[in-house]
This record gives structure tokens, C-alpha cells and sequence, in this order.
């Protein structure tokens, strides 16, 4: 009797803990997020799941499901070494997804976090699709990779799908050619909000402001060469789509601009052919010929922009035709691709800083006893700012000699990569159980994750 209770007793235990195994495995497929960190800008209207039906391959997808407009993410610290070339790849999968702004700047996509560094946000209902994002490490020693449904500058709701993580590590190039290429769009035609009306704006470039920045990119070419006392050298092409622009971006600061994601579909053809390292976009925005279909900015170029990873900048023809803004005169302007100069100095001036050099904003050069001039406007601060030589308390400043060799990241750094062993998925039960442990343990050191905003 003794012995056939203990048998019983056996039985039972080993019906328990396979009871116990088979709740760790369901748990494990529905809730387990593999040590990715769970954040959200808003509470309980996010569910993050394991989704065993809606997959690419074996294991089970990571799902995020917005059910009112909301920014969420998982995400994952990883070890890196500075200034590396990074790739990061997933597929994404959405179904219904919309944003709160109806702009392009939400969506489900793949996102440095802590930075504007993401892929093109991906809406509405669409298959499963490979998505890839490329960055520098520049100084840092760890970059934290999210997947996300939402964006930095808007909200989403839907669904989306995340699987197959892959991360390599490439090589740097030291190659000091620049590629820039100039997108003319001679058209935009779009709704817009002016003094609080709406207005449909239509607008067309003249032959004549077509060539003018045509002439003024050959020009560039060979002044930033020249000024940036050849650390660097320039290749461009000028590529004309004559589609109309639809849409245009809004910010309080700028009024109206151009996007990325205004242009993106009509570029990306181009730009996915062709290792660009700057991006430009001629538009006409405003004419004073047309009357009351005007739009109002106060400048005509705007940089420090980003596309997918490249350094992005609007280049705006003046309001009036007449303008010499953009035309060589004797006796008015011998330095029109100013412009073009200023707004890719802005790309410089950030990448400086985000690998953490000190440097003079572009725009004090009156604060370090610099002022236009008549004939060449800020050519001598430009000038100066390129090749640290700015005098101030003693020393000389400016831009780094390095910071020509930061160019952004490209399929061909990856010619020769290496992949990471991270985002892996337990290969055993030991493993789920073991991540199951860790999970518990950041539930109880992060335990109030999912309540903070996330990091912009």
C-alpha cells in the first residue's frame, strides 16, 4: 500500500509538473518578449503579445496592437563599438493602421531609440515586408533598438507585426567623396491652412528658377571642395520629377516645409539605386506673381533634416522672381549657392555634435565677430567654420577634420558584416524558463515602464 502511494504521489507530481511545463510554454508563446523592454506613451489602450498564427517562420511573431492612437515600442540595449557601421533588419506586418495627424510621421517601423534615427513609418494594411535600418554607433558604446507603433512626432493606432531580427556590424569607410543629389520638384499643388483658412496652393518654377538651381549645385560643388580646404570632395546629380508635390510638412517654428515623408514615395527609387550622402529638394513655395496663393516662410533653406540616415535640407526659391537670392551678379551676389553651403553645413554641425564634439551653433557667427557681407554674405565664417579656425578666447574652433569622414551608412559598409548574437530565441526549455526568470525580475525593477513616456 505504501509503495503504490508513493507511486500515486509520483504520478501526481509528474502530472503537475508537466501541467507546470505546458502553462511555461504557453505563457512562453504568448507573453514571453525575449528581455525586450516594453514602453508606452500612454496606458492600457496597448497590448503587446506573441502572435503563433501570424508568423514568418517557426518562431512565434512579437505583435503590438494600438486600439486607440498611441506611441509603443519594445525595445533592446545592446553592447556596440564606437563609430561602426550598423544594420538592423526585421519584417513588419500592419494591418489597419493609421495615424493621429493623418501625416506620415507615425506608423510601424524600426527606431534608434532616444533619437530621430528610424525607418520610413509603414501604414495601413500591408503584408509582410523586410525592413532594414542603418546607423553609425558614433561614440557610443550602446545603442538601444526599438520596434515601434507610433512615432516621435505622432500617434498610431492598429496593428502591427514584428519577426526575423537580424543585427550586423559592418566596416567604415574612409572615403572623403560626398555624393549629394538634387531633387527638383517644379510643382506642388496642396491643401493648406493659411490665417486659419484652408487654401489650395498651386504653384509652378519657371525655366528660369529650374536653371538657376541647376547652376547653383554646379557651383557648390566646387566652393565646398574649395572652402573645406579639399578634406572633402563633391560629386551630385540633378535628378527633375516633375509629379507635383501633394503634401507639405508644418511645424510652428518653420511654417510650412518639405518632408521626407512628403517626397518619399516619389524619391526612393532613386535614392535606394544610388549611396547618397546628402539630400537636397528645390521646391517653390511662394510667389508673389500668383497673389493671394502664397505661402509665407521666412527662409529659404532649411536643414538638419534627416532621410532614412542621410542629411536632408530644402532649398526654397525667394517669393519674388526678381530675387537675386540665387543669382551670380557682380554687383549684388558673387556667392549664390550660399544656400546650398548653409544647409549641408547644418548636417555637418549635427553629426559633430552627436559624436560628441564641442562645437559653435552655424548660426552665432555674429556672437564670434563675423556679419554678412554685400557681395559674398557668411562666406569667410563658413569658411572658417569648415576648417576650425575660428579665434575665440585664444583658441581656435570650428568643425573637427574628422567629422568629413561621417557620412552616413550604406548597403556597401556591409560588404563584408558580421552578425550579432542578439534578439536570439530560446533554443530549450531551460532557456524559457531562465528568460521567463529575467522577465520577472525586471517586473519588479522596472515596474513602472509601461507608464513612462518614451524617450524622444
Amino acid at each position: 500500500m505504501q509503495r503504490t502511494g508513493k507511486r500515486i504521489k509520483n504520478i501526481i507530481s509528474i502530472i503537475i509538473m508537466v501541467i507546470a511545463i505546458i502553462a511555461v510554454v504557453i505563457v512562453y508563446k504568448k507573453y514571453y518578449y525575449n528581455d525586450f523592454v516594453k514602453s508606452v506613451k500612454q496606458t492600457n489602450i496597448t497590448k503587446f503579445t506573441r502572435d503563433s498564427e501570424v508568423t514568418t517562420g517557426q518562431a512565434s511573431s512579437y505583435k503590438i496592437e494600438n486600439t486607440d492612437y498611441n506611441d509603443a515600442m519594445f525595445y533592446q540595449t545592446i553592447n556596440v563599438t564606437p563609430n561602426t557601421p550598423y544594420k538592423v533588419t526585421c519584417k513588419i506586418k500592419t494591418e489597419g493602421i493609421s495615424n493621429e495627424t493623418n501625416m506620415q510621421n507615425g506608423g510601424a517601423h524600426i527606431s534608434l531609440v532616444g533619437t530621430t534615427v528610424r525607418t520610413v513609418p509603414i501604414t495601413g494594411t500591408n503584408d509582410w515586408q523586410e525592413v532594414t535600418l542603418l546607423f553609425n554607433s558614433q561614440n557610443n558604446t550602446q545603442a538601444s533598438i526599438g520596434f515601434r507603433l507610433g512615432g516621435y512626432e505622432d500617434s498610431s493606432k492598429g496593428i502591427a507585426w514584428f519577426s526575423d531580427f537580424k543585427v550586423e556590424t559592418g566596416v567604415t569607410s574612409n572615403e572623403k567623396t560626398w555624393k549629394f543629389v538634387c531633387f527638383i520638384f517644379p510643382k506642388i499643388d496642396v491643401d493648406v491652412t493659411i490665417n486659419g483658412r484652408q487654401e489650395h496652393v498651386n504653384l509652378t518654377m519657371s525655366d528660369n528658377d529650374i536653371q538657376d538651381i541647376r547652376t547653383n549645385i554646379g557651383r557648390f560643388q566646387s566652393s565646398v571642395q574649395s572652402m573645406a580646404k579639399n578634406k572633402m570632395k563633391a560629386e551630385y546629380e540633378i535628378i527633375t520629377i516633375n509629379e507635383p508635390i501633394k503634401t507639405l510638412s508644418y511645424d510652428e517654428e518653420n511654417g510650412y516645409y518639405v518632408s521626407e515623408t512628403d517626397v518619399y514615395q516619389l524619391t526612393h527609387q532613386y535614392v535606394k539605386q544610388k549611396e547618397y550622402d546628402h539630400i537636397y529638394v528645390a521646391i517653390r513655395m511662394a510667389d508673389k506673381q500668383q497673389g493671394s496663393n502664397t505661402l509665407i516662410n521666412d527662409w529659404i533653406g532649411l536643414g538638419g533634416m534627416d532621410y532614412t540616415g542621410i542629411g536632408y535640407s530644402n532649398i526654397r526659391l525667394p517669393d519674388d522672381e526678381q530675387n537675386y537670392a540665387y543669382k551670380f551678379n557682380y554687383q549684388f551676389n558673387t556667392f549664390p549657392e550660399e544656400v546650398f553651403i548653409h544647409e549641408f553645413l547644418h548636417t555637418l554641425e549635427r553629426n559633430a555634435k552627436e559624436y560628441g564634439y564641442q562645437i559653435p551653433a552655424l548660426h552665432d557667427y555674429a556672437k564670434y565677430g563675423y556679419s554678412e557681407q554685400n557681395l559674398t554674405g557668411l562666406k569667410q565664417w563658413y569658411e572658417d567654420y569648415m576648417n576650425c579656425n575660428i579665434s575665440y578666447q585664444g583658441k581656435k574652433i570650428g568643425l573637427p577634420a574628422e567629422v568629413y569622414q561621417y557620412k552616413p551608412v550604406h548597403e556597401s559598409n556591409f560588404k563584408y558584416s558580421y552578425q550579432l548574437e542578439v534578439f536570439q530565441e530560446p533554443k530549450n526549455l531551460v532557456e524559457i524558463v531562465k528568460g521567463l526568470f529575467r522577465q520577472v525580475q525586471k517586473l519588479f525593477t522596472y515596474v513602472k515602464d509601461e507608464n513612462v513616456e518614451i524617450a524622444k
